[in-house]
């Protein structure tokens, strides 16, 4: 059996538990479409498994703190969230 059978076969506290980590799909999601509102990401999200905007808060802070995403406010409710590619290494002047 495997695990996508197990997982709809199973309680839900159990395919809550053998789910991915949040911020790793979120930053492949990111990665992939290089923008989008927090509101897309959360409906884009919600089609496989159900997530709550409390969780992606905490996923969108880890990733932020890492530096790899930027989270600007667009209006009022609604964020827009970057990926931010690696920046090159400062470039040193001779003097």
């Amino acid at each position: 059996m495997d695990v996508f059978h197990l997982r709809r076969s199973c309680p839900g506290w159990i395919a809550r538990l053998l789910r991915p980590p949040l911020r790793f799909a979120l930053y492949e999601l990111i990665k992939e479409k290089k923008h989008a509102t927090d509101d897309e990401l959360l409906d884009i999200l919600g089609k496989g498994e159900a997530y709550s905007m409390n969780e992606l808060n905490k996923a969108l802070l880890d990733l932020e703190i890492l530096g790899t995403i930027t989270v600007r406010w667009v209006a009022k409710e609604k964020r827009r969230v970057e990926f931010v590619e690696a920046a090159a290494a400062p470039v040193r002047y001779a003097e």
